[in-house]
C-alpha cells in the first residue's frame, strides 16, 4: 500500500478495522498477532495520517474503540479487495466447504506448532 505510505502492520490494522467496523487496540493486538508497542505505534501513525479516529478520549486509549475515517474506509476497502482477490485466485477449484476445511486445518497446524515451540530452546537441537 505504498500509495498511502503504509507498512504491513498498518495494512493489517486497516484490514481488521474495515472488516469489524471498530476494534480496540487490545483486540487489534490479538487479531494482528502483534505486541502492544507495535500496535500503539501503528495506531499513532494511522491517526496522525487521517486513517482512524479514537471513538472517545474518556477512557484509556487501548480500551477505546478505533474507527475508520473516510480515508481509512477507502484504504480498508482496497486492502480487503486485494486480499479477497488473492484468496479467490489461490482457491480456484475448491468448493467453499473445502476452503473452510483448509483454513480450519491450517489453524490447527498453527496452534500445534505454537504449542510445540513453547519452552523449546536451542539446546534441543544440539
Amino acid at each position: 500500500m505504498a500509495e498511502y505510505g503504509l507498512r504491513s502492520t498498518h495494512v493489517s490494522c486497516l484490514y481488521y478495522l474495515y472488516t469489524a467496523d471498530s476494534l480496540t487496540a487490545t483486540e487489534l493486538c490479538e487479531r494482528c498477532e502483534e505486541d502492544k508497542a507495535t500496535i500503539s505505534r501503528a495506531l499513532d501513525y494511522l491517526e496522525d495520517n487521517g486513517f482512524i479516529v479514537c471513538e472517545t478520549k474518556a477512557v484509556k486509549r487501548y480500551k477505546s474503540r478505533m474507527l475508520l475515517t473516510e480515508k481509512g474506509k477507502e484504504a480498508g476497502k482496497k486492502i480487503c479487495d486485494k486480499v479477497n482477490f488473492v484468496l479467490d485466485e489461490v482457491c480456484v477449484g475448491l468448493t467453499e466447504g473445502q476452503r473452510n476445511d483448509f483454513y480450519r486445518y491450517l489453524a490447527i497446524i498453527s496452534d500445534n506448532l505454537e504449542q510445540a515451540t513453547v519452552g523449546f530452546d536451542n539446546n534441543y537441537l544440539q
